[in-house]
């Protein structure tokens, strides 16, 4: 028995995880790898000239709570995505609340069955909270500044 409510719960967290990959659209070559930590993100203009590699498209996951926790989130995912195709930056183009939220209902139902009456109800809640989606462009940028300068706000 416990084998089985560990197998059903190892599929849970696949299947979820499933759910929440980065959509990449190509729009120029890739180039090797590069760590995520190397991946700048720029919500203004990038520095200098660069190249377009890819448009990305993510969102949080489904048990992520927090307005913060969900952007962090999305970040992370556009730069790990990116960090994969080999861009050292992304142009944060935006992001948005999906739907979601909490909410009850209750139903109630009866029968009658052998001559007697039968009543029953119930109640169920979600407390899922609403998903951020997020868009970049995955770039690479010539000569970007040292990872501790902070990119000019234009």
């Amino acid at each position: 028995m416990q084998t089985r409510t560990v197998l059903l719960a190892v599929a849970l967290v696949l299947a979820a995880s499933g759910c929440a990959s980065t959509s990449k659209v190509m729009l120029g070559p890739a180039r090797p790898a590069v760590a995520p930590e190397q991946v700048r993100v720029y919500f203004s203009a990038p520095p200098g000239r660069y190249e377009e590699i890819a448009m990305l498209e993510t969102s949080s996951g489904g048990f992520t709570y927090g307005a913060q926790n969900k952007m962090d989130e999305v970040i992370g995912k556009l730069r790990v995505a990116a960090a994969e195709l080999g861009a050292n930056g992304v142009l944060f183009e935006g992001s948005a609340q999906g739907p979601g939220g909490s909410n009850v209902g209750i139903g109630v139902g009866g029968g009658r069955f052998g001559g007697s009456s039968h009543l029953g109800g119930g109640v169920g809640v979600s407390i899922s909270p609403s998903r951020t989606h997020a868009r970049g462009v995955a770039v690479y940028v010539f000569d970007p500044p040292p990872m501790g300068a902070q990119p000019p706000v234009e």
